[in-house]
């Protein structure tokens, strides 16, 4: 049977760089919720209510990388998910789905210090390199980084994590 492989961690933690060598070895289909989001609705970006305008996208997009996550575990193929999922209670819902579905899934979680992450995003906005999908502003990844939730011992219980981190957030 195919596999899920979720990638989690805290903005600029290398999750990026990670899923795409994960995917290239494991011949793995990799979908990637910023990606997405980027190519989809930036263009529609309103100047207020922003938070509110994103939450609900992100719902819709999450629904559809869903779907297509499943059709493709039930053709046989890995994938590679790298859907943000920063807190416990959207993680829990995502684990309710894959539990229900029965697939085997692996999550890797990758961390770095703040000044690490917040260094790699001034770099990504500025080169927007292979990892790049969007300028995240400095107010943005503050607030991103705050809302991050690691992994507790009671969400490890049962399921196959896998810690990625080195320290310094190198993958």
């Amino acid at each position: 049977m195919a596999h899920l492989h979720l990638v989690v961690g805290p903005v600029a933690s290398g999750k990026s760089t990670f899923a795409l060598r994960l995917a290239a070895e494991r011949r793995a289909v990799r979908l990637n919720l910023d990606e997405w989001m980027s190519v989809l609705f930036s263009p529609d970006r309103p100047e207020s209510g922003v938070m509110a305008w994103y939450v609900e996208r992100t719902q819709r997009c999450l629904e559809q990388i869903w779907r297509l996550t499943a059709g493709l575990v039930e053709a046989g193929t890995d994938v590679v998910l790298e859907i943000g999922l920063i807190q416990r209670r959207e993680r829990a819902r995502w684990y309710r789905r894959v539990d229900g579905a029965g697939y085997a899934m692996t999550v890797y979680v990758l961390d770095a210090p703040r000044e690490v992450r917040r260094e790699r995003v001034e770099r990504r906005n500025a080169q927007r390199g292979e990892t790049y999908s969007m300028v995240v502003p400095p107010h943005i990844f503050e607030l991103a980084s705050d809302m991050w939730e690691p992994l507790e011992a009671d969400e490890r219980a049962g399921r196959d994590v896998r810690e990625m981190s080195n320290g310094e957030g190198e993958y």
